[in-house]
C-alpha cells in the first residue's frame, strides 16, 4: 500500500525523534518508533543506550492494549533475529494486534533484511516500506557502516569570506564567532570519531571535546591522521581509506585543516561538508580547498549563525 501525506508527516516525526538516540545507541542505530491510533500517540520511543532496549519495544510497551488496531510507524525494518539481549522487534510486533506498520527504511543487516517486513505480513499486519528521505538521512551512518563498510563522513571547515582556513603562518584560531563554535560542539556531540591531520595536533593540540552545558560526556573518540604513533588517548589512522577498518563507527567528523580535507575528498570519502563562513577577510592564506571546491556537490541548506554563515553541502542526487 502506498504511504499517504499523513504516513510521511509520522515518518518525519519518528525521524526526528531518532536524534536522541545518536550517538548513544552505538553499536546498534538510532532508530525511533511511535505509535498511533486515530491520530493520536499512544506509544514513541527510541533506541536506549548502548544499543537497548530497541525503539519499538518501548513504543509498545507505552501503547500497551491500546496497540490493537494502531498503527507502528518506525525508521528502520524491525529487527527479526533473537539476541540473548532481548527479543526480536518483529516478534514484539507481531502479538501487539497492529492494524499496519509503515516502515522508514529497509534492514541492509542480512540477518533481518526483508524478514522482518515479511514476519509483520504473515500476521496479518498492512506493511508499507516508504523508503522515505527523513529516515534514511537519520540512518545515515548505520546505512553507510552496513553498505560500504565505513563511518558516514562529514568534513567540517571554518574559512574566511575570501575562502581562507588559516593565515600563511598557520594561525587561524576563532575565525568564527560564538554561535558558530556551539554549533561545531553540537556536531561534534553527534558523532561517534572525530579526526584531524597531524600536523593540526602538533601546531595546535586540540581539544576535541564537547564543552556544551549538560553534553560533555558526549565528547567523541579522537583520532589522528598519521602513520606515526598516536598520543595517549587518540587513537592513529594511517590513511583516509583506512577509515573502513573503524567497524565501530558510524559516524565520523573531520576537523583537519585543508590537506586533510583534499585527501578525504581526493578519495571520494566525504558525505556531507559543513563549512561555516565567517565575515572577515585574510586577503592571503591558506586556501580551504586546495584544488578548488570539488564537482558534484550542492548546497543543501544555508543559515546565519550569528555574524557567521553555515553552508550545508551535500552531494548532488
Amino acid at each position: 500500500m502506498p504511504t499517504t501525506a499523513d504516513d510521511a508527516r509520522w515518518l518525519a516525526a519518528a525521524a526526528s525523534l531518532a536524534e536522541r538516540a545518536r550517538p548513544l545507541s552505538r553499536p546498534n542505530p538510532g532508530v525511533a518508533a511511535i505509535v498511533v491510533s486515530d491520530g493520536v500517540v499512544i506509544g514513541q520511543g527510541w533506541t536506549g543506550a548502548g544499543g537497548r532496549p530497541h525503539a519499538e519495544a518501548i513504543a509498545l510497551a507505552q501503547a500497551g492494549e491500546q496497540a490493537r488496531g494502531a498503527t507502528l510507524y518506525v525508521t528502520l525494518e524491525p529487527c527479526a533475529h533473537r539476541s540473548a539481549r532481548g527479543p526480536a522487534c518483529a516478534d514484539l510486533a507481531t502479538v501487539a494486534g497492529l492494524a499496519r506498520a509503515v516502515i522508514g527504511v529497509g534492514d541492509p543487516d542480512p540477518r533481518t533484511a526483508g524478514q522482518g517486513i515479511a514476519r509483520l505480513e504473515a500476521a496479518g499486519i498492512e506493511t508499507t516500506l516508504a523508503d522515505d528521505p527523513a529516515c534514511r538521512a537519520s540512518l545515515a551512518g548505520y546505512l553507510t557502516l552496513r553498505t560500504q563498510g565505513r563511518p558516514h563522513v562529514t568534513l567540517k571547515l571554518a574559512i574566511t569570506a575570501d575562502g581562507f582556513v588559516a593565515r600563511l603562518d598557520g594561525t587561524s584560531k576563532w575565525i568564527t564567532g560564538e554561535a558558530a563554535r556551539a554549533h561545531v560542539h553540537r556536531e561534534r556531540a553527534r558523532a561517534d570519531a572525530i579526526l584531524v591531520g597531524a600536523g593540526t595536533l602538533r601546531a595546535d593540540a586540540p581539544r576535541l571535546d564537547v564543552r556544551l552545558p549538560g553534553l560533555e560526556n558526549r565528547s567523541p573518540e579522537r583520532l589522528v591522521l598519521t602513520h606515526g604513533a598516536a598520543p595517549e588517548g587518540w587513537r592513529a589512522v594511517p590513511s583516509p581509506e583506512a577509515i573502513h577498518e573503524l567497524s565501530d563507527c558510524q559516524y565520523l567528523f573531520v576537523e583537519g585543516g585543508s590537506q586533510t580535507a583534499a585527501a578525504f575528498l581526493g578519495a571520494n570519502l566525504v558525505d556531507r561538508i559543513l563549512l561555516y563562513r565567517a565575515p572577515m577577510t585574510f586577503g592571503e592564506g591558506i586556501a580551504a580547498f586546495l584544488d578548488g571546491m570539488p564537482d558534484g556537490w550542492v548546497t543543501a541548506d544555508r543559515r546565519h549563525l550569528g555574524a557567521d554563515t553555515l553552508e550545508i553541502i551535500e552531494r548532488a542526487r
